[in-house]
């Protein structure tokens, strides 16, 4: 890298020239507290100027520039690494000063214009000296063309261009304008800066990292956001504009760091602190999948949760009635500690996997463990603890609303049952503990169950706890308390027992004129109320120990019906890991593939370094060896396990069929993820064939076109246009071999069938392939060897052995012998050489002339 000492003009004027703020970096948001900083600094360099003297110019801080991947020798292109809110604010403030003195000397504004802000000969962005990011452009943009006066500019920009017109306004009279010309040359020749420039091959994220102790300090959302779009020079426009400006626009960012917070932990990394978020999220790609398909699904999951999130965050966007009061009441007791569960419930019912009506029964599980919890005065330091382990141990046996209920009713979690319940809104000092909101929403709705026919407007009424006898009891009181002392007990130490218990609070919107009043100016003051509780309370002769215990009673009989209570004998709550299924699955391997601790962890719900453990030090796990690293590497501890044979890795490795490459690493091809293992241990029982079957079943008709419309609609969203024509030329060579083409039923992401038989013959039918949209990444052809193995005349291994051979004389496919036994798929952009689709066509009707030799026989 150089660097350099510049100034403002020396950097942007000369010939054509552009700086672009890339896609990584955060918006503009600089505010009236950094703009009058810099403004004072600016007029305290024009008076020097003003009054002759030479003093040092102002440093203004650093700029670091590195060429852009669109540079040109006649056109030259710098990518902003750091600095961008420096030289938007400069430029917006040279804009400004175009503007104040255009009506008097027309000339100087041009003058400004050309030498600071524009690329005078220059058309679309690229007229533009500097060009920010996507989201702040076109507000920019305007600014520069000269539309102040526009109505509909707002935000950042907008305020800092405003900022400076309203101070260029204080300075002077616009007719006399050397004070104004000062600052503009304050602005360019007196305001320094070190211009770093980096170049081609210099890591430019490592750069932008370390510049993070200089100008506003990036979030850990900011970081993650240049880490990700760094990493997507082909696609990050794209995403940019369709996922990431919309996902931004709906959250905040600190809203947005907190999902990005709540998608790791529920990818199983339950220790991550927020502040770490940045170096979990990173450690995470480069443990795995770190290529741009990897990053741009990454982002699509975001975006896909950020709906999901915003429903926890503003409950009235949920369409379900039921799960919306649940998640008004959560939102209400200010429950974010709950939000991994929360958004792990949300993003269950999404996949179909709970519907509206369990998901609202286990947000009652939830809500009932922050209640009783705080009504039983139980801690609430290991909450955090609780929620954010809970998406790694939620049993996998069990319906989801069902685990919550079991997890949460552990030992160790301390959710009090009934009778501890009932306890404690008899004795316990209910006003001193938990937080007032909290406070008043159990009693809000404990109003709520009385289900009135006319309810109160709770958002809209002013409403308090008040405590019906009073804190500071007059004789009156005390002498009514008296006659209810038994064992010696004064009426002033019965008062201190029951002054603050639950059965002796209400609300209120008088609080003030009841106070401390006698019982009987009380009852009349409650017998008027809207809500039920008071109205008994006033039906009540008088107000003693035994009416306080008494509705303290029916106030448990109404808490108990409200609060789910937990399981009993639930035992202690432990990470869910099923090493017997590990071992299966082990066992079911291939010859010729292996995995990895990470897949193997996500198949069994657990970690990489929990598996890892396991394998190390338990003996006879069948082919252990045969799990490595995430990039097919032995890993550095690996050991193995007392009493199993100590031979080389690599040789046994080899000896199964593994092949390695030039850099010793497994083949990639021959690796199984979490949903290849999870294919080994699932079968391929008739049942599940026939659902599939059913799905395209019957004669094809409108549905069957709707559905086919569907398809080429969700394949064109995300392949080419040749992609596509690829995939119309291969199904009609399908259907002219005598081949029909049959349509999934999903309304999500639907699938097409080559299929042979005759229509409406379900579970009678075969097919090679089974094509899929991409979803982001691309289309792909589903090869089901694992299908075809129970079905005539594939059941010979030796004829799905020559269709994996026939697929693999295609170019860019290498399907290892291992995935014989599973589902591999093939990249239908492959499709788009010519000689790919012979092949393939050659390959169905080879595929064809077996099946109907077999349907003759």
């Amino acid at each position: 890298m150089q660097a350099k000492e510049t100034l403002f003009a020396d950097l942007v004027q000369g010939r054509a020239q552009q700086f672009q703020v890339p896609l990584y970096q955060r918006t503009y948001s600089w505010t009236d507290k950094q703009l009058s900083q810099l403004w004072n600094d600016i007029l305290e360099q024009a008076e020097l100027l003003g009054s002759g003297e030479s003093a040092s110019t102002h440093f203004l801080g650093s700029v670091v520039l590195a060429p852009s991947p669109q540079n040109e020798a006649t056109f030259p292109r710098w990518l902003v690494v750091d600095g961008q809110q420096r030289l938007t604010t400069l430029s917006l403030a040279l804009a400004a000063i175009r503007d104040h003195v255009a009506g008097a000397h027309p000339d100087e504004a041009e003058r400004i214009e050309e030498e600071y802000l524009v690329n005078k000969r220059k058309t679309g962005d690229d007229h533009f000296r500097l060009l920010p990011t996507q989201a702040d452009r076109s507000r920019f943009a305007a600014h520069i063309c000269g539309a102040e006066a526009t109505p509909a500019l707002s935000g950042g920009v907008a305020n800092a261009y405003q900022f400076f017109r309203r101070k260029l306004a204080a300075v002077g009279d616009p007719a006399a304008a050397q004070d104004v010309f000062r600052i503009e040359q304050a602005i360019t020749s007196r305001l320094t800066l070190v211009a770093v420039t980096a170049e081609r091959g210099d890591n430019v994220h490592r750069i932008f990292e370390s510049l993070n102790n200089t100008g506003l300090k990036l979030s850990q959302a900011d970081l993650l956001r240049n880490y990700l779009f760094m990493r997507l020079p082909t696609r990050g426009e794209h995403l940019y504009e369709s996922r990431w400006l919309p996902l931004q626009a709906s959250l905040g960012n600190d809203e947005l760091e907190q999902l990005m917070w709540l998608q790791l932990v529920l990818d199983g990394d339950d220790r991550v602190r927020r502040q770490d978020l940045y170096t979990a999220q990173q450690q995470r790609f480069e443990r795995g999948e770190s290529d741009e398909a990897a990053i741009e699904a990454y982002i699509r999951e975001l975006h896909r949760h950020s709906v999901l999130f915003r429903r926890i965050l503003h409950p009235e966007e949920e369409p379900d009635h039921a799960v919306r009061a649940h998640l008004h009441r959560l939102n209400n007791w200010q429950a974010q500690v709950t939000y991994p569960a929360l958004l792990l419930l949300l993003d269950r019912r999404e996949q179909g996997m709970l519907d509206s009506s369990e998901t609202a029964r286990a947000l009652s599980y939830i809500e009932s463990f922050l209640v009783r919890r705080m009504i039983c005065r139980v801690p609430t330091n290991n909450l955090n603890r609780i929620f954010q382990s809970l998406p790694g141990q939620l049993p996998r046996d069990l319906p989801v609303a069902d685990g919550l209920h079991q997890l949460l009713s552990a030992d160790n979690r301390f959710w009090p049952d009934d009778g501890e319940l009932r306890e404690k809104i008899r004795t316990a000092p209910f006003y001193q503990y938990g937080r007032w909101h909290q406070r008043k929403a159990v009693l809000q709705r404990l109003e709520e169950s009385h289900e009135h026919p006319e309810p109160v407007d709770f958002a809209a009424a002013q409403l308090t706890i008040e405590h019906v006898m009073p804190q500071s009891p007059g004789d009156e009181w005390l002498r009514m308390l008296g006659a209810d002392t038994v064992d010696g007990e004064s009426a002033e130490d019965l008062h201190a027992r029951l002054q603050h218990t639950l059965g002796n609070l209400t609300l209120t919107a008088v609080n003030s004129e009841l106070s401390n009043r006698p019982f009987e100016r009380k009852q009349d003051l409650l017998v008027g109320s809207h809500l039920e509780m008071n109205r008994r309370i006033a039906a009540t002769a008088s107000w003693g120990s035994k009416e306080i215990l008494a509705r303290a009673d029916e106030l448990a009989d109404r808490a108990v019906g409200l609060w789910p209570a937990p399981l009993p004998g639930a035992g202690r709550a432990e990470r869910s890991r099923d090493w017997q299924l590990m071992h299966q699955v082990l066992a079911a391997l291939p010859h010729g593939t292996w995995t990895s601790y990470g897949d193997l962890a996500a198949f069994i719900g657990s970690g990489a370094q929990a598996v890892g453990n396991h394998l190390g030090g338990t003996a006879g796990i069948p082919r252990a060896y045969r799990v490595l690293t995430v990039d097919g590497k032995v890993a550095d501890g690996f050991r193995w396990a007392p009493g199993d044979a100590g031979a080389d890795v690599r040789a046994r490795l080899t000896a199964d069929g593994i092949h390695f490459t030039g850099s010793g690493a497994a083949d990639p091809a021959q690796r199984l993820t979490a949903d290849d293992l999870a294919l080994l241990l699932a079968g391929n029982d008739d049942e599940a064939d026939g659902e599939a079957t059913a799905q395209h079943s019957g004669e094809p008709g409108q549905d069957d076109q709707t559905r086919a419309g569907r398809f080429f609609r969700q394949l064109a969203a995300d392949d080419s246009p040749e992609t596509v024509k690829a995939v119309h030329s291969l199904f009609a060579r399908w259907e002219a071999l005598g081949g029909w083409i049959g349509h999934g039923a999903g309304r999500v992401t639907t699938s097409a069938f080559l299929m042979l038989g005759k229509p409406g013959t379900a579970g009678r039918g075969i097919w090679p392939l089974t094509l899929y949209p991409g979803s982001g990444r691309g289309g792909t052809a589903e090869v089901v060897f694992q299908y075809l193995a129970a079905r005539d005349p594939f059941t010979d291994r030796a004829l799905r052995a020559e269709l994996l051979r026939r697929l693999n004389e295609l170019d860019g496919i290498e399907i290892p012998e291992g995935k014989l036994e599973l589902r591999p798929n093939i990249r239908l952009s492959l499709l788009e050489n010519d000689l790919n689709l012979e092949l393939l066509a050659k390959t169905l009707s080879w595929f064809k002339d077996h099946w109907d030799h077999r349907a003759a026989s």
